[in-house]
């Protein structure tokens, strides 16, 4: 027998604190997941799930692939009244008939590695993003180009927070996402993976790079550095960085924003790898 919640009540307030209140997510190590992939890649990564909360009522009643997600996981089902679903749902998205709350999984870059030695991983870092929307595009498309992870630096928009989470279509549930301060820790575990017999490139993106992107060897393993929406890279990242690279454009735009930069640099890596193997 599942609980049932009719009215708000302390838990109810809690788990709508974790819409908007970061600092709320982070002191409870929990967060919201909401849309049918970004659920369903949970469960098929096994993400550690608290809570599996669920729409009450027969009109309209779930679909076949909620009572399916109710069956077959483990975590404890609560039902809620539509309206108390309403309210955790996202905005103007009405009632939604599953949100999942899961546990934030802790993620230490200095004890990670990438690949094995003859292997090219990429990794990417996205310094200081401003929009949680922007940050969980650019993990769908790291997934989506097989990075290795995701490297967020320095106070920037939370992994965590649902936009990202949606905007990740549940990518984040299958690449790892770390958070560092600055390029000392990335730069510590580029000397470890060329320690481990991995040479590895740090590799920024700036529209005064040295050279085009696809004048750049990307074949070698590779750390690409996307910088901030609104003012790039910082000092820190470009004097981190080995090299720097820039994406021609032929339109009045004057740069792309940090996705869709992060998806080109990523297609050219890939394109370098497939065509010109070494």
């Amino acid at each position: 027998m599942t609980r049932q919640i009719h009215s708000r009540n302390a838990a109810v307030q809690v788990w709508t604190a974790y819409l908007d209140n970061r600092t709320k997510r982070t002191r409870d190590g929990r967060f919201l997941v909401h849309g049918v992939r970004p659920i369903t890649q949970a469960l098929a990564n096994d993400w550690p799930l608290e809570t599996l909360l669920y729409r009450l009522g027969d009109n309209p009643g779930l679909s076949a692939w909620a009572r399916e997600t109710l069956d077959r996981c483990g975590a404890p089902a609560v039902g809620l009244a539509p309206e108390l679903m309403a309210e955790l749902g996202e905005k103007s998205g009405g009632a939604p008939e599953l949100v999942a709350v899961a546990e934030q999984i802790p993620a230490d870059l200095g004890a990670y590695e990438a690949g094995d030695p003859g292997d090219a991983p990429v990794v990417v870092v996205f310094d200081r993003p401003n929009s949680p929307g922007n940050l969980g595009t650019l993990i769908r498309s790291a997934d989506a180009f097989g990075v290795s992870a995701v490297v967020v630096s320095g106070h920037g928009a939370d992994q965590y927070d649902p936009r990202c989470v949606r905007a990740s279509t549940g990518s984040l549930f299958s690449i790892p996402v770390f958070r560092v301060a600055g390029p000392a820790e990335v730069l510590d575990f580029r000397d470890r993976q060329i320690g481990r017999g991995i040479p590895t490139r740090l590799v920024g993106t700036d529209e005064r790079g040295a050279r085009a992107v696809f004048d750049q060897d990307l074949r070698d393993a590779t750390i690409l550095v996307l910088g901030n929406e609104t003012s790039g890279m910082s000092a820190a990242w470009s004097a981190a960085c080995d090299d720097t690279v820039s994406i021609p454009m032929g339109g009045s735009a004057s740069s792309l924003n940090a996705p869709s930069a992060a998806a080109v640099a990523l297609y050219e890596i890939s394109r370098q790898r497939r065509t010109f193997a070494k």
